[in-house]
């Protein structure tokens, strides 16, 4: 222990000089001599490195370590040892690595080795660190040593894979440590599964279905950094994109990335990638189902191509006394090649434009010689071109194609003729249309259908890789927001269609995927908890034959955990006395009720001098959070209160889904109060290993 303690205070020496070393570099880089591009890009990358390094997050080092054995087996690792932690650190470029970022080839070892499959490791060794350690040496609390190699016994490999099945006791120590603030970072305790998804190559796409507990959401943010890390020109050039369902998830799972040493990714939701107008209107449920439905990509296309027509007459370009004339069954040959090869609508225009002025440069090049290119371009800008470009291919904007179809019966009747229902039609159209695009009182659904004529006019920019986060829950047409944001690069999709709850949530991944444009994407099931308790976990996978998808049952690996169900005549009173029974234990407590029921709640707890923080709160010492159901979705706490969970299924077309959600936050223990009947599916509750049904105020 006092070996490895002088090594963390080696490796915070020698990171504290990188620190300074690439603060130095960032000034005299300033003065480099060179073109102006190199200077620039050297030093672009040079402040980069020096802003990471200055923004590392104080926190250990390292975690692991391994021990290569001195048989050949070994091959280049032969006899040596590496520490393992989240980033590199070494006195120089030349210099024997102190730690090695657990994104390199060599650190893949850490998580792959088994006794069964040592991989040339003789012992890995595991640290434990004091609970919020800033890294400091002393902070360095406990070593855990596994013997892989060769020396250890068959019988003993035999013992330890089977101790291996519910992880080392640092492992787990880390996995049920108390959930207060943030989401950590799960660098230390990847699992073979996870690191097989994290290292897919940059080029793969990839679709998560991973049950409560299995950490598909950290797996993703791993994979980011891991892509960071491995193809950084490559992802640079696009950038990566996370997205989640709301910003109080992004809140939650903010500081990850940073942990890992990569602070230049956008984290955001689908809702702000397209955010071109506030959002002040709200759509009936039959309105919104229609606008998020796929078939309204074909209705907007139509829209938009119907003010494409072919000219009628011919067009007459004034040159001094001269003028020159392209016949108007010329110009609707363009027009209808351009049409027909589906360019982007802003460079169908300008095809149009430049063949029609290639058509008028053959006839002064028979007339007079090539023309100078100056008047080509003089031409092309003249009155009567502009005026046939405006009459056949007209200058549009998104929000104008889709103000004018929703605003008149007739335009949605000719758009969506053998596409959508008289009923639909009906849906879609404003009872009161406004009198210009700005005006309109645009819904969350107007905004979509406004990304996907601005996606048919001109292409937007496309990130290298985009991280999707609880995908089950876009609409095909959201999908396609995304996927006109990934057409060059590629995805990964993390989700669970068992906890689907929007309306148009998906039922499966293959039509799912061809929504986010990526077909051939795999789809790999996560079905082993390291987070969820098994007692909690029987209770979900009890609802998964209630659900309308299909999918896996979880399994946890946890045998501890707590349930206690609670039956009582007043359910306020029954969440003050669970709430209290929850605050005996350690860590953070989730109050989760149907969201119409949020704020008496809040006032019970209040009247019972019980402090209460809001979703988004990192208040350690207000560490009962009380949130609508419609906001757990990828949250989690170490003891849930569940109120009411017939109120919950009764709020929403998909409650038993939101419900499935609900019952799944909990890291240790779950608290079910009601008053009223349990949902028929949770009938056998009762009969739970674990289950306390208790009555009156809990």
């Amino acid at each position: 222990m006092a070996a490895e303690r002088a090594h963390v205070g080696a490796c915070r020496a020698t990171l504290a000089r990188m620190v300074e070393s690439a603060r130095r570099q960032v000034s005299l880089g300033e003065d480099v001599s060179g073109d102006g591009a190199s200077a620039e890009v050297l030093g672009r990358y040079l402040r980069g490195y020096a802003r990471q390094l200055a923004e590392e997050p104080e926190a250990p080092l390292f975690f692991g370590r391994l021990d290569f054995d001195t048989a050949p087996t070994s091959g280049d690792h032969r006899g040596q040892r590496y520490y393992i932690g989240r980033r590199h650190i070494a006195a120089d470029a030349t210099a024997t690595p102190m730690v090695i970022d657990w994104r390199a080839p060599v650190s893949r070892v850490f998580y792959q080795a088994s006794p069964r499959d040592p991989q040339g490791v003789a012992v890995r060794r595991r640290f434990g660190w004091a609970p919020a350690s800033r890294g400091e040496p002393g902070d360095l609390t406990s070593l855990e040593d596994e013997r892989l190699g060769a020396a250890t016994t068959a019988a003993g490999r035999d013992e330890e894979a089977a101790a291996a099945g519910g992880g080392s006791r640092i492992v787990a120590a880390e996995i049920e440590r108390p959930r207060v603030g943030p989401m950590r970072d799960i660098v230390a305790t990847i699992q073979p599964e996870q690191d097989d998804l994290v290292r897919g190559a940059l080029a793969e796409s990839v679709c998560v279905q991973g049950a409560p507990g299995t950490g598909k959401t950290a797996v993703g943010l791993h994979r980011a950094a891991y892509l960071l890390y491995t193809y950084p020109q490559r992802i640079q050039r696009g950038g990566l994109l996370v997205v989640g369902p709301n910003r109080t998830f992004l809140r939650y799972i903010a500081e990850v990335l940073p942990a890992l040493g990569e602070i230049d990714v956008r984290q955001c939701t689908a809702d702000d990638l397209i955010d071109r107008f506030p959002v002040r209107g709200e759509d009936p449920p039959d309105a919104a189902a229609v606008k998020h439905d796929p078939r309204m990509a074909e209705v907007l296309a139509r829209a938009l191509y119907r003010r494409v027509r072919p000219p009628s007459e011919s067009l007459a370009i004034p040159d001094g006394t001269y003028r020159w004339r392209v016949d108007a069954d010329e110009l609707a040959e363009i027009v209808a090649q351009v049409r027909e090869q589906a360019p982007p609508y802003a460079t169908g225009r300008d095809w149009v434009l430049s063949r029609t002025m290639e058509l008028v440069r053959r006839q002064v090049e028979r007339r007079a010689g090539p023309p100078p290119q100056e008047w080509v371009r003089r031409m092309s800008r003249s009155r009567a071109v502009k005026a046939f470009l405006d009459a056949a291919w007209p200058v549009v904007r998104p929000e104008e194609v889709v103000a004018e179809l929703l605003s008149a019966p007739d335009a949605i009747r000719a758009a969506s003729d053998g596409l959508l229902s008289p009923a639909e039609q009906a849906a879609l159209c404003w009872a009161r249309p406004p009198r210009s695009a700005r005006s309109a009182r645009w819904s969350a659904a107007d905004l979509v259908l406004i990304d996907e004529v601005a996606g048919l006019i001109e292409r937007p920019g496309s990130f290298g890789h985009v991280v999707v986060d609880e995908a089950q829950d876009l609409s095909p047409m959201q999908c396609r927001v995304l996927a006109r944001r990934s057409d060059f690069g590629s995805l990964t999709v993390l989700g669970d269609l068992a906890q689907g709850t929007t309306p148009w949530a998906a039922r499966s991944w293959p039509e799912h995927l061809a929504h986010l444009g990526k077909p051939n994407a795999t789809v790999a099931p996560l079905t082993t908890g390291f987070r969820v308790p098994a007692a909690i976990v029987a209770v979900a996978n009890a609802l998964l034959p209630h659900l309308e998808t299909r999918v896996p049952p979880a399994r946890s690996l946890r045998s501890d955990g707590e349930l206690h169900v609670h039956s009582v005549t007043d359910a306020m009173a029954g969440t003050v006395a669970a709430v209290r029974a929850a605050r005996r234990a350690a860590g953070s407590i989730g109050v989760i009720a149907a969201d119409a029921t949020v704020p008496e709640v809040r006032r019970a707890l209040a009247e019972a001098g019980i402090a209460t923080a809001e979703p988004d709160e990192a208040d350690p010492a207000r560490r009962v959070t009380v949130l609508p159901a419609s906001l757990a979705k990828g949250l989690e706490y170490d003891q849930v209160v569940a109120v009411e969970p017939a109120a919950i299924v009764a709020a929403e077309p998909r409650g038993l889904h939101r419900l499935y959600v609900v019952l799944t936050r909990a890291v240790s223990g779950l608290r079910i109060v009601h008053s009223r009947p349990l949902p028929p599916a949770l009938g056998a509750l009762r009969a739970q290993p674990g289950a306390e049904p208790s009555t009156g105020g809990g």
